[in-house]
């Protein structure tokens, strides 16, 4: 099969590989079966399609042709309980390529965790999935969906994609190629865990809805409050009248006026 997408040369000078494929289920799974078997980790995995394509909770990601699916594999990324901390890195990764295609800077925010939103609207997923290898070895996939010529209907909140914002074809090699860049430098930044202060004030700044009322559901109920910060951890800080909670996990599904 002839190659479309290419690492940006900085990816290149830092080992990152790439190995591409036409139509996978999903490429977090190529991508930990790749893991299981052997592979060193540093590889991306991209596809052009997805059979069975999956975001957080379970849920389907629609993976029409046209958009890029894309996971990078690491092995032993982090101390095991610094792992999770590689959504905020993928996010901010994503968030930034974003930017530099569209040339729309402050329109592109994060949502916690780690979707990225243009004007509100969902244009890309992360996943991050993580298996216990046989060797003892820790695999770690950043699975990043972009919506680069179609996004899903009636989803959750709204969805929108780059040929959508910017009315121009945007190819999935475009954004992978960018894409590969920004992840290799955000990388470099956390530094295994080291450098997540630099992480969490990088992600504050690029955050949807700091300081303003949102609803968070949770699996058993959903709750209201004020989003205030992000702890050292990376936890939702929300502000309720007589007390403040730390969410680990949820979905922040939209921002209410006060």
């Amino acid at each position: 099969m002839l190659s479309l997408f290419h690492l940006a040369k900085c990816a290149e000078a830092q080992a990152f590989r790439l190995v591409e494929h036409g139509e996978v289920t999903s490429t977090n799974e190529e991508a930990l079966l790749r893991a299981n078997a052997g592979d060193p980790g540093r590889l991306w995995v991209v596809a052009k399609s997805q059979t069975a394509g999956r975001g957080r909770n379970g849920r389907t990601w629609s993976s029409p042709a046209g958009n890029l699916y894309a996971s990078l594999l690491l092995l032993n990324p982090a101390l095991p309980h610094k792992a999770p901390e590689l959504g905020f890195v993928a996010g901010i990764a994503a968030a930034h390529t974003i930017r530099a295609i569209l040339r729309r800077g402050d329109r592109v925010r994060i949502k916690w965790p780690n979707d990225v939103l243009f004007d509100g609207a969902k244009c890309c997923g992360i996943l991050i999935e993580s298996a216990l290898l046989c060797d003892g070895q820790l695999a770690c996939t950043a699975g990043i969906g972009v919506n680069c010529r179609a996004h899903p209907q009636n989803t959750p909140y709204p969805a929108t994609d780059l040929m959508a914002i910017s009315g121009n074809a945007i190819e999935a090699k475009q954004v992978f190629a960018e894409l590969s860049g920004s992840m290799a430098h955000w990388l470099g930044v956390w530094a295994a865990g080291a450098g997540f202060a630099l992480i969490r004030t990088e992600w504050l700044s690029l955050a949807s809805g700091v300081g303003t009322r949102v609803r968070v559901a949770l699996p058993s109920h959903t709750i209201e409050g004020i989003f205030r910060t992000i702890d050292a951890s990376g936890r939702l800080v929300l502000e309720r009248p007589g007390e403040t909670l730390t969410i680990g996990a949820g979905d922040v599904f939209q921002c209410i006026v006060s």
